[in-house]
C-alpha cells in the first residue's frame, strides 16, 4: 500500500519488523523468565499467563501493561491480517463491491467462531492457513529470485552512485 519509486526500499523496511519483534522482543522475554526462575516451575503456564507472572515478580504492576499490550496486539494483527487477505481475496475475485462485502462478511464470520472456540484450535487453524500462504510465496520467492536479485543490484548500484536520493 505504499507509493514509492523505488520498490526494494519498503523490502528493507519490512525486514526490520521480524527482528524487532523476534530477537529484540522475545528474547528480552526469554530472559526475563529465564531470570525470574519462573521457567522452573511453570505450574503448567504457558505463553501470555507465564510472561504476566515473570515481569509481575519484578514489577508487580505490569500485568496491566502485558494485558494492553496484549489487547493491541491482537487488533492490529486482526486489522493486518484483514488488510492482507482483503488484498489477496480481491486479487482473486477483482475489486467489486460485492467481492469486498463477501470477503469482509466471511472475516466477520471467523471472528466471531474464532472466539467461540477455544484458543487451541483458533491457533491450529491460522497455523494451518499461514502454512497454506507460506508455500505458494515460497514457491513464487523461487520464481522471482532472479528478477529480485536483478532489481537489488541495480537499486544498490544507483545508490553507490548517488543517482537515488538518501546516500550522501
Amino acid at each position: 500500500a505504499v507509493r514509492t519509486r523505488e520498490p526494494l526500499t519498503p523490502g528493507f523496511v519490512s525486514l526490520l519488523e521480524p527482528f524487532i519483534d523476534t530477537i529484540v522482543i522475545c528474547t528480552m522475554t526469554a530472559l526475563v523468565i529465564i531470570i525470574t526462575g519462573m521457567y522452573v516451575d511453570t505450574g503448567g503456564m504457558s505463553g501470555v499467563e507465564l510472561t504476566s507472572k515473570a515481569f509481575a515478580s519484578a514489577f508487580p504492576w505490569f500485568r496491566y501493561v502485558l494485558t494492553l499490550a496484549v489487547i493491541l496486539f491482537a487488533y492490529s494483527t486482526m486489522i493486518s491480517w484483514s488488510y492482507y487477505g482483503s488484498k489477496a481475496w480481491t486479487y482473486l475475485f477483482g475489486e467489486t463491491r460485492q467481492a469486498d462485502v463477501t470477503y469482509k462478511a466471511i472475516f466477520c464470520a471467523f471472528i466471531v467462531l474464532g472466539s467461540s472456540m477455544n484458543l487451541s484450535s483458533v491457533v491450529d487453524f491460522s497455523d494451518a492457513m499461514i502454512f497454506a500462504m507460506a508455500l505458494l510465496n515460497i514457491a513464487g520467492l523461487y520464481v522471482l529470485a532472479p528478477k529480485v536479485k536483478q532489481a537489488l543490484q541495480s537499486y544498490l548500484a544507483r545508490l553507490e552512485r548517488g543517482e537515488i536520493a538518501g546516500k550522501k
